[in-house]
């Protein structure tokens, strides 16, 4: 057997058909190479395993106790039947639930006195801590021969360092740790990508060696020498990727767009009536600076909501028109496109209607296309793309589309880049005869680490100085269900804010119709079904159509209140937006249609119902929609979520802060990450393990410099075939794909 294929072998082979199908199915696991690095999340020692008292909720934890009690308990007037059991240890007490068939195992298993390891999700019943239907396995028997057996395999147990596995509810954490054992040989097969020097100069362990500490530790030391091994590993590789990446752009052709004094770009400038803040100045000198080159820019642009990220992406295009070339500007969605086109088109006045009746001599023509356009507004919009007489286009995913064509397509400017997907920004891109120049923009500030791994072939602008004018957000979470008063106070605060000729918005998770409504339902009978009392504290999301209707009945009467959602007619959206703006409604009840690009300075109040149902990067975009003029914005956060839970505090933590980067950095913490090779996008498992790209900045930054040097002296790695290898592990085709497009 050669060096790579210990790696590739099947679990099937190893672990028995049902154990690796379960694998393959719901951790993604196929190999042994993949087993070996399913890492531990963490290590148990029977010490805190017992701490019954410090549970989180709604996470997966794993327990060491003993019963204190279990009765069977009838309902549904004998129908139904659950298992209660008590555990203690000592510290505190737990209960456990089983319902229906799931019984009668149990009940015969864990009697008084029994101890065992019981795994399960923390949730909450009746105001008491428990877990539904965990999974367990004995620790001790009955025998009373067996006693000082017991015993000595408790203590055993309490003076091992136990390896959790991030686990499955159809396998468990300690069924993981028994296949690795069948699997751990293998781990001398592995193949070390690290450059012998790189490892030695570091006093790194080698790979073989980190395999063996990270699942079978003896100490805390060992653990630590493995991780900080493996956390190299990873960030080195992806590292190697990404600098390679970064080369291969140096060596493709563009056309450089060098400014035209006198030109459209100098006057715009003359018209604004204010002057650029510092940051915009600075990102503007990168950007212009990086588009004066004779390779593509790939820039990413991040900014705080309400930054003037928009006003810097418009001048960039400026400067590619007045160079002879076209600018195109990708929007996730139509009213974030016509919301563009709307703002553009004002902030250029006549120097958008080059080529018109009235239009600037200095002019170009500024587009709209979108996929709900008519036919004769299409066409035309096409032909002046064709023809070059449009300089600039805004548009949706309608700009993709083979018939689209440009003249010279230099700027493609894409929005809220989390929005696309690879194929599609990459399809825009293909469509200028050489790589046309890339610059991305997002409001969700990412924090550095990020940046150097997520977006780590493009250089990046940092936009965090807000406009002179605007006004502070003030944030407060609603407990809806604790303090009902609060929320009947929220819409006097609305009121009051109307009556002082602002407006507000409503944002609710969900639209809410007879189709979502009917879905909703039959899952409610199914879950039902399955377990009777596990859903009788959960409800559907707050819907849009049934707050606007309950708001104009109850609480906001007599106020003009309107809705807006992704269901609607895009002419009928773009009209509700141009009445709200116009200021002809006083409440706007909208989806997360309105979470980026929407930009009404009058707009001062914002209620978020189920507001624990949005992400803590989502609701501070949302947040961005208020406090654009002059007058204070206020943000009101409605939960009904339990005190005590994770979704409580994450509102806090927005509410606590107006810091976008740490609003991010907490998001990145309790989304634990993900794939920085974007899972999203590429349907691939997870490249990061034990790197955290929160933490670990300094690993990352050396990882890079080392990377930079390692394919500057030998770009197609030649003299790395190791690394070679491991990074075609990492970069299966999808990956590659998603790095060589991104």
């Amino acid at each position: 057997m050669d060096r790579v294929s210990a790696f590739d072998e099947p679990l099937k082979k190893l672990l028995g058909g049902a154990t690796a199908k379960v694998m393959a199915e719901h951790l993604d696991l196929h190999t042994v190479g993949d087993l070996l690095h399913h890492y531990p999340r963490r290590y148990e020692e029977r010490g805190r395993l017992t701490a019954l008292t410090e549970l989180p909720l709604d996470e997966h934890v794993t327990v060491v106790a003993q019963v204190a009690d279990a009765r069977i308990m009838m309902f549904n007037n004998g129908r139904g039947k659950r298992l209660e059991v008590t555990l203690t240890d000592g510290s505190g007490r737990l209960q456990l639930v089983f319902f229906g068939h799931g019984v009668h195992k149990p009940h015969k298993e864990l009697l008084p006195g029994r101890r065992a390891m019981f795994a399960g999700k923390v949730s909450v019943f009746n105001h008491k801590m428990q877990l539904a239907h965990p999974t367990y396995q004995l620790l001790d028997t009955r025998s009373e021969d067996e006693a000082a057996d017991v015993t000595e395999a408790v203590d055993a147990f309490a003076g091992q360092l136990l390896p959790i596995y991030p686990a499955c509810k159809q396998l468990d954490s300690w069924r993981i740790a028994k296949a690795v054992d069948t699997v751990l040989p293998s781990a001398q097969e592995a193949v070390d990508p690290l450059p012998p020097a790189l490892r030695d100069g570091r006093g790194l362990v080698p790979l073989p060696e980190a395999l063996l500490r990270i699942h079978r530790p003896q100490t805390k030391a060992d653990i630590a020498a493995a991780r900080d091994r493996l956390r190299w590993d990873e960030a080195f590789v992806l590292q190697v990727a990404l600098a390679r990446r970064r080369y291969a752009d140096t060596q493709l052709p563009a056309v450089a767009r060098r400014p035209v004094p006198g030109g459209l770009l100098d006057a715009f400038d003359a018209t604004l009536p204010f002057t650029l803040t510092e940051g915009q100045q600075k990102v503007t000198g990168e950007i212009f600076d990086a588009l004066a080159t004779e390779h593509p820019m790939h820039r990413l642009l991040q900014g705080e909501v309400g930054s003037g990220k928009t006003l810097v992406a418009l001048r960039a295009m400026l400067r590619t028109v007045d160079a002879g070339g076209q600018a195109a500007m990708l929007a996730p969605t139509e009213v974030l496109a016509q919301q563009h086109h709307r703002s553009i088109t004002e902030m250029m006045g006549e120097l958008a209607e080059g080529g018109m009746l009235g239009g600037s001599d200095l002019g170009t023509k500024v587009v709209l296309l979108t996929g709900s356009m008519g036919t004769a507004a299409r066409r035309q919009a096409l032909l002046d793309l064709v023809t070059g007489e449009a300089g600039i286009v805004i548009g949706t995913h309608a700009l993709i589309e083979d018939k689209v064509q440009f003249h010279d397509l230099g700027l493609v400017v894409v929005d809220e880049q989390h929005r696309f997907g690879v194929e599609q920004r990459d399809a825009l891109r293909s469509k200028g005869k050489q790589p046309p120049h890339l610059l991305v923009m997002t409001a969700t500030p990412i924090p550095r680490t990020v940046a150097m791994t997520v977006f780590g072939d493009l250089e990046t602008s940092v936009l965090d100085q807000l406009p002179a004018g605007r006004s502070p957000i003030a944030s407060h979470v609603v407990p809806a269900k604790d303090k009902p008063h609060f929320l009947s106070r929220a819409w006097e605060r609305v009121r009051e804010e109307v009556e002082n000729g602002h407006q507000a918005y409503v944002v609710c998770p969900r639209i809410g119709d007879d189709g979502e409504e009917a879905a909703e339902k039959k899952g409610k009978t199914a879950k039902k079904k399955a377990a009777p009392e596990e859903d009788a504290e959960k409800r559907p999301p707050l819907a849009v159509l049934d707050i606007a209707d309950q708001l104009a009945k109850g609480p906001l009467a007599g106020l003009r209140v309107e809705v807006l959602h992704g269901r609607m007619a895009p002419d009928d959206k773009d009209d509700v937006m141009r009445r709200f703006a116009a200021g002809q409604a006083d409440v706007l009840v909208a989806t997360t249609v309105i979470e980026v690009g929407v930009n009404v300075p009058n707009a001062t109040a914002m209620v978020i119902m189920d507001a624990d149902r949005f992400g803590v990067s989502q609701l501070h975009q949302l947040r961005g929609r208020v406090g654009r003029g002059s007058a204070p914005g206020l943000c009101l956060l409605v939960s009904e979520a339990h005190e005590a839970s994770p979704a409580r505090a994450r509102l806090s933590a927005v509410a606590a802060t107006l810091d976008g980067f740490e609003l991010s950095r907490i998001d990145l913490e309790q989304r634990r990450e993900g794939d920085v090779l974007g899972q999203a996008q590429s349907g691939v498992r997870s490249s990061l393990r034990v790197l955290s790209v929160i933490d670990d900045e300094e690993v990352i930054a050396a990882a890079r410099e080392e990377a930079v040097r390692v394919v500057a002296d030998d770009p197609g790695l030649e003299r790395l075939p190791e690394l070679r290898t491991a990074l075609d592990a990492l970069l299966d085709k999808d990956r590659e794909e998603y790095l060589d497009k991104g």
